[in-house]
């Protein structure tokens, strides 16, 4: 999952948005780092990104992807299943795709203000980028997924292959959407399932 579907999984368990947006940029434990509502946030954000990974629906599909691509499936797929999500949106939220993003965005910079402790510069930045730009709900678009994909792999030589990623998933394109509706409802309930045992 991607920026939209942690930000969605924070609104459904009513964590902190702030948290769950943080978790790809937080190294270590965030015990000391953050306070305990956001910590909480990113747990759950480090939860959802580790049940996906190893979820055995989307284990199934990465003999989908070539072998010089195979490594990079857990990134395109994450970005695709935002894809799904912001496509499909309707069937998971009554309120519109543009005013979930102004209230998330709302609550994360809410959140920001309160911290007491340092938001990581990176984080900052992008975020800005995210709201300024709507890449949220620029998502429902496929091929600004294969253009995002396009963009990360330009990061350095190594990661030039997942550039080739957004083809595939156009390719297979009907299948992956299949999975993601058994898959996110499955990511929903365990997420639920945690905030209720955290």
């Amino acid at each position: 999952m991607n920026f939209l579907a942690h930000l969605h999984i924070a609104s459904v368990t009513q964590t902190s948005s702030l948290g769950n947006f943080l978790g790809d940029f937080v190294k270590g434990n965030p015990d000391t780092q953050f306070d305990p509502a956001v910590v909480q946030g990113i747990r759950l954000h480090r939860f959802v990104d580790t049940c996906t990974d190893h979820h055995p629906l989307v284990k199934a599909l990465k003999p989908l992807f070539p072998d010089h691509l195979r490594r990079f499936s857990p990134i395109s797929l994450d970005m695709f299943w935002d894809h799904c999500l912001a496509k499909h949106w309707s069937e998971f939220e009554s309120v519109s795709l543009a005013d979930f993003c102004v209230q998330a965005q709302s609550q994360v910079e809410s959140e920001s203000r309160v911290e007491t402790n340092p938001i990581p510069e990176r984080f900052t930045r992008i975020s800005s980028m995210v709201w300024k730009d709507k890449w949220l709900e620029s998502y429902q678009r496929i091929e600004n997924i294969d253009f995002a994909l396009k963009r990360m792999a330009t990061r350095s030589p190594r990661m030039a292959p997942l550039g080739e990623t957004g083809e595939l998933l156009i390719e297979q394109y009907e299948a992956l959407t299949q999975q993601f509706f058994l898959l996110y409802p499955d990511v929903l309930k365990q997420s639920l399932r945690f905030k209720a045992e955290y």
